[in-house]
C-alpha cells in the first residue's frame, strides 16, 4: 500500500499514524541503445532522460551504401502505400459511420442528465395508450426499469388522453433543456400537461422515487381554449430538487398566447424519501446526490445532517461536475468511523460535455480523478465525522493521493462501478482526516485504482494554510532562472481555430499560453510555465462547491496536462502518426498533494511542469512530468509522475 503524507509526515492510512519511511534506493544510471537508430538514451539519477546522437561510422563499403539506398527506397514506398491504405480506410470508416443513426449532440455542462435513455424520438397513439397503462418499459425500453422500483407513474392519470401523437421529442431541443411537439384532440391545457408528463417519463424521472406518480400544478398563462391542433412544449426547468419536476412553456400552433406548466414526480403519501427509503435496494440514488450537492442534506444523508442545509458545509459538486449516481452497497454504519466498504455507480453518457471538450480520445484525466474521489468520500461523510463537532463549520478538501490507470477503455455510455473503502478516520481539533482506497471497474473488469486522503477543516484551519512549503517562499524554476531563453506557445490562438485538432475547448479551456524553456527545468529535458487570471465568474465556482466556491484540484491537474499536450504537439510528436490521439497511459502511478485552495478572489493560477522523461514506442510517445501550482505567494499543489500519451488511434469497432 502506498504511504500517504500529511504536512510532510508519512501517514499510514490503515492505522492513521505516522510511519518511518523506507530507505531510499541508491541512484542509478541505465543506458539503452535503440536498435536500427544511431542514438543512445540515458536515464540519469535525478530522474531525467537525455537522448544523444552516437558517433557516425567513418567509412562504408560501396556495396553497403547501395544496399542502404535500395532499402531506404523500399521503405519509403512501403510507408507511402501504408499511408494511402490508412487514408482509404479512414474514408471507408467515415462513409460507414454516415450510415449509422446519429446520436444527440454533446450536452452542455449545465445540461440535465436523464435517469434513463431511449432512442425514441416520436410516439404513435398506441404508444401513448401504453403510457396511460403505466407500461413505460415497452415504450421507452429496458433502461426505464430498475430492480425494486415500483413503476406506478402513468400518462393522463387525472383525465382522458387528449394527445393523439408525439411527432417530436428532443432531450436537448428548444432552449437546450428539451422540446415536445404533439398533436391533440381536446382541451389544449390538458394537452400541455400531458406533453410535460411524457417528457418526465421520457427522462426516467420517476425512477428515483419508487411508487411515485405525476402531479400537475394548475396551468397558468394566456393559452386560449380550443378543441385540437398541435402543441409545442419547450422545457425551461428540469431538476431533481426539491422533487423531480419538469417546467415548460406551451403554445398552440396558429393560436396566440402561451401557458406555463409544471409536472412533479411525487412519492406515495406517508412514504419517506431519505437514505434507503426512496428506492428499495439503493441506499442513495441520483435524487439524494442532487440534494447533497445543493439541496436538503437531511434528505440526502438523514435527519442528523439537517443543520448543514442552506449553509456552507461538506457537499458533492453540482451540475456537470457531479460524477457519482448511486450507492449500491454499504457495509458501514452511522457513527462507525474506523472503516467501511461500499459500491457506487456512475453513468457516463456518450454525449457528456467532457467528451466534447477534451483533447483526449476518451474520458479526460480530471473525470477519472473526480468520479473516484467523489465516490470514495461520499460514504466517509455519511459515516458522520462532522457530527462529532456540532456547530462547527467544516469544509471538505482533498489532500492528496496516488492513482493508476490499469487498462485502456472507452467509457462512453458505460456504467462505472466504484468499489471504495474507508480505511481510517482521525478526529483533530477543528478538523478531521479520512483515508480511502478505491477501484473503478467497467463490464466487471478494473481499469483504475488509487488511494487518497480527505480533510474536513474549520474556517480557522483554512485561513491558516501555509501551502506545501510551510509558508516559506517557493519561487518557480523560471523565477530562479530569469535569464532562461523562453518561447511562447499561443494556446488561445490555436483554440480559436475551429479546425485545430487535439485541442481542449469551451469549459476545458484552462490555459491560454505556455512559456517554454527548451532543455530547461530541473531535469534539463524541458520546462513549461503558464500564468492565467482567475475570473470569479468562471463556471466551476458555481459547481465546486455550492456556498463554498473553490477551483477543483482535478482541474488544476488537468491544466498541467493541457500544457504538456500542447508542448508535445509543438515538439512534432504527432507528425509520424496517421491518426494521433491523447490518452492516459496505463501502468504509470501518478501522485498529487494539495495544501491549499484557489478561491475566486485569489487573482491568478500559476503552473509549471518539468519534463522528466520522454518515452518513444512503436505506437507513439509518452511524456512524464513533475509539476506544481501556485496561488499568489504560495505553492499549494504538487504533482509527481503525471503522464500523457500521444499514440495511434486503435480501431475499437
Amino acid at each position: 500500500m502506498t504511504v500517504l503524507e500529511f504536512d510532510g509526515i508519512p501517514f499510514n492510512p490503515v492505522v492513521g499514524s505516522p510511519v518511518v519511511p523506507a530507505a531510499i534506493s541508491a541512484e542509478h544510471t541505465d543506458a539503452e541503445t535503440t536498435a536500427g537508430r544511431d542514438t543512445v538514451t540515458l536515464s540519469s539519477g535525478n530522474g531525467g532522460t537525455v537522448t544523444e546522437r552516437g558517433p557516425v561510422v567513418d567509412a562504408l563499403l560501396l556495396s553497403e551504401i547501395r544496399a542502404g539506398v535500395v532499402a531506404a527506397h523500399r521503405s519509403a514506398l512501403t510507408a507511402q502505400v501504408a499511408l494511402q491504405r490508412a487514408a482509404w480506410q479512414r474514408t471507408l470508416r467515415t462513409a460507414t459511420s454516415a450510415q449509422v443513426p446519429s446520436v444527440d449532440p454533446v450536452a452542455a455542462e449545465s445540461a440535465f442528465k436523464p435517469l434513463a435513455r431511449t432512442r425514441r424520438s416520436s410516439l404513435d397513439h398506441a404508444a401513448l395508450v401504453r403510457l396511460t397503462e403505466g407500461d413505460v418499459v415497452s415504450v421507452f425500453g429496458a433502461g426505464h426499469q430498475r430492480s425494486g422500483v415500483a413503476s406506478v407513474a402513468r400518462l393522463a392519470a387525472s383525465g382522458p388522453l387528449v394527445l393523439t401523437e408525439i411527432t417530436t421529442i428532443e432531450l436537448r431541443g428548444g432552449i437546450g433543456r428539451g422540446r415536445v411537439v404533439a398533436r391533440f384532440d381536446g382541451d389544449p391545457r390538458a394537452a400541455a400537461v400531458q406533453a410535460a408528463e411524457v417528457f418526465a417519463l421520457f427522462c426516467g424521472m420517476q425512477l428515483c422515487l419508487s411508487g411515485s406518480t405525476l402531479a400537475a400544478a394548475p396551468v397558468s398563462g394566456s393559452i386560449q381554449s380550443g378543441t385540437g391542433g398541435t402543441v409545442q412544449l419547450v422545457v425551461t426547468d428540469l431538476d431533481l430538487v426539491p422533487r423531480p419536476h419538469v417546467t415548460a412553456t406551451a403554445s398552440i400552433a396558429g393560436v396566440q398566447g402561451e401557458s406555463r406548466v409544471t409536472v412533479t414526480v411525487t412519492e406515495p403519501a406517508g412514504t419517506g424519501v431519505g437514505p434507503g427509503e426512496a428506492a428499495p435496494g439503493l441506499l442513495l440514488n441520483e435524487f439524494h446526490m442532487t440534494h447533497l450537492a445543493r439541496g436538503d442534506q437531511s434528505i440526502a444523508m438523514g435527519p442528523e445532517f439537517a443543520e448543514y442545509t442552506g449553509v456552507r458545509a461538506t457537499r458533492l459538486p453540482t451540475g456537470g461536475l457531479l460524477l457519482v449516481d448511486r450507492v449500491i452497497e454499504f457495509d458501514g454504519a452511522r457513527g462507525r468511523l474506523d472503516g467501511a466498504a461500499y459500491t457506487t455507480e456512475y453513468d457516463s453518457p456518450a454525449d457528456s460535455w467532457y467528451y466534447g471538450d477534451t483533447a483526449n480520445e476518451s474520458m479526460p484525466h480530471f473525470v477519472y480523478m473526480e468520479t473516484s474521489l467523489q465516490a470514495a468520500l461520499l460514504m466517509g461523510y455519511y459515516a458522520g465525522p462532522t457530527l462529532t463537532q456540532p456547530g462547527v463549520t467544516l469544509s471538505l478538501r482533498n489532500l492528496g493521493g496516488t492513482a493508476t490507470v490499469l487498462r485502456q477503455v472507452d467509457l462512453r455510455d458505460k456504467t462505472i462501478e466504484q468499489s471504495s473503502r474507508l480505511l481510517s478516520t482521525t478526529i483533530l481539533p477543528g478538523s478531521s482526516l479520512q483515508t480511502f482506497d478505491y477501484t473503478l471497474s467497467v463490464d466487471g473488469a478494473p481499469f483504475y485504482s488509487g488511494e487518497t486522503m480527505f480533510g474536513y477543516f474549520s474556517d480557522e484551519a483554512l485561513a491558516n494554510q501555509t501551502g506545501l512549503d510551510a509558508g516559506r517562499p517557493a519561487p518557480t524554476w523560471l523565477d530562479e532562472h530569469a535569464d532562461a531563453n523562453t518561447r511562447t506557445l499561443d494556446v488561445a490562438a490555436r483554440r480559436a481555430d475551429p479546425n485545430a485538432e487535439l485541442c481542449a475547448r469551451r469549459t476545458l479551456a484552462l490555459i491560454d499560453h505556455i512559456d517554454v524553456v527548451d532543455g530547461g527545468g530541473k531535469y534539463q529535458a524541458g520546462y513549461l510555465h503558464s500564468l492565467r487570471p482567475i475570473d470569479p465568474s468562471d463556471w466551476y465556482f458555481d459547481r465546486h462547491f455550492h456556498l463554498d466556491p473553490v477551483i477543483p484540484g482535478s482541474l488544476g491537474v488537468e491544466s498541467v496536462i493541457h500544457a504538456v499536450q500542447e508542448w508535445m504537439l509543438d515538439a512534432g510528436f504527432a507528425g509520424r502518426l496517421r491518426d494521433p490521439v491523447f490518452r492516459i497511459p496505463a501502468g504509470l502511478p501518478f501522485s498529487w498533494r494539495y495544501r491549499g485552495q484557489f478561491l475566486p478572489t485569489d487573482g491568478t493560477v500559476e503552473l509549471e511542469a518539468h519534463i522528466k522523461e520522454v518515452r518513444r514506442g512503436p505506437n507513439g510517445v509518452t511524456v512524464i512530468v513533475d509539476g506544481s501550482l501556485w496561488k499568489p505567494g504560495l505553492r499549494i499543489y504538487e504533482l509527481i509522475d503525471l503522464a500523457v500519451e500521444l499514440v495511434e488511434r486503435e480501431d475499437r469497432r
